[in-house]
């Protein structure tokens, strides 16, 4: 059965048969995991090996797991700092900054692999602006190049751990204040000061072949009306033709406030995939999951297909156990979990993070 435009997610620990009946579905092409899915490594491999065994080919499965605050997996995993820390040592050392991303790509990459899990939404391309709460230290660096550097470097972690990376928040999330899952946040800047500052990352990263980007549920009135996902001067025009972007466009959860301009679930859902999207991301609300995929029309394109299908992880052929007894691992966590933590960065409460989708 081809894989369909429309990720969703599920509630506990494992499949229930009211998922397994939505998992099948044809219009469904991907499952994203929370902290409410994750119990121990041994449950968490017996939940994607359940989501995999479904359909031929297996939907890919992906989950928020950047660091610091939004790291879903806890017990068992190491701990991944926020991603500001690599940008407080980028400052005095970019060397050593860049060494330590691509330590910590793999590392992720890994740890999720030998788990079964495909992708990762990461990494954060925003700019640290100061006056962003939900971007905050998710973010490198207020520098495009401090950015753009540290996360290539993450990025060629993640591929050589067997992972695809996904970059967002198109075209940069970081300047207005406002949370998108909450309200509809709106930057007032020109097309041509977002270029000079928040696309460079994401044209640097498109140049050294990002596979995934996911826009921002955020208004640029100077350049569009409608939010970045659901616009297609920002998705067709900017990002595939400026920015000669040809990889999978996801978009953010549907179901943040920032999506409600759109209309109905299923009316976000169509305006997202009109705009240029290739898959939308239905989280925390089985029944609005339920109403777009009996009310959604489209297919994923033949283009499309062959962007997702670059989304599956590669083969990992170290199982959890072997993971763990690979010099070069047990260096690499040395190495990442040496990168101290505030207080302030403190990851998120499960139950919060799961509330707060797939920003």
């Amino acid at each position: 059965m081809p894989l369909g435009p429309v990720m969703v997610d599920i509630a506990g620990l494992e499949l229930t048969d009211d998922e397994i009946r939505r998992l099948k579905h044809p219009l469904v092409g991907g499952v994203i995991l929370f902290s409410r899915n994750f119990q121990s490594v041994s449950q968490l491999l017996k939940l994607t090996a359940a989501i995999h065994a479904l359909r031929i080919p297996a939907l890919p499965i992906a989950v928020d797991h950047e660091g610091g605050r939004v790291q879903r997996f806890r017990e068992g995993f190491t701990r991944i700092p926020p991603m500001r820390e690599f940008g407080a040592i980028w400052d005095a050392n970019p060397s050593r900054a860049r060494h330590l991303a691509h330590l910590t790509g793999w590392v992720i990459a890994s740890e999720l692999r030998a788990s079964g899990v495909d992708f990762s939404f990461t990494p954060v391309l925003d700019l640290e602006y100061g006056t962003s709460s939900v971007i905050g230290n998710r973010a490198f660096h207020a520098k495009p190049q401090a950015v753009s550097d540290l996360a290539h470097h993450l990025m060629i972690g993640l591929k050589q751990g067997g992972m695809a990376a996904v970059g967002k928040h198109f075209p940069g999330h970081g300047y207005v204040a406002a949370d998108s899952h909450l309200e509809i946040p709106v930057d007032e800047r020109s097309y041509a000061d977002i270029a000079m500052s928040d696309l460079i990352p994401f044209r640097q990263m498109v140049d050294f072949g990002l596979a995934a980007i996911m826009p921002a549920h955020v208004i640029y009135p100077r350049v569009d009306s409608q939010p970045a996902g659901f616009s297609r001067r920002w998705l067709k025009d900017v990002l595939r033709g400026e920015l000669n972007f040809d990889g999978v466009i996801f978009s953010d959860d549907l179901g943040m406030a920032g999506a409600a301009t759109a209309g109905s679930f299923v009316e976000r859902a169509d305006a997202a995939l009109d705009a240029g999207c290739d898959m939308v991301l239905v989280c925390n609300n089985p029944a609005a999951a339920d109403e777009v995929l009996k009310g959604l029309k489209h297919k994923l394109s033949a283009a499309g297909y062959a962007r997702l299908a670059r989304m599956h992880g590669k083969p990992h052929s170290a199982s959890w156990d072997k993971l763990h007894e690979d010099p070069e691992y047990v260096k690499a966590v040395r190495a990442v979990s040496s990168i101290g933590v505030k207080d302030g960065d403190l990851p998120f409460e499960a139950g919060k993070a799961d509330v707060v989708g797939s920003l």
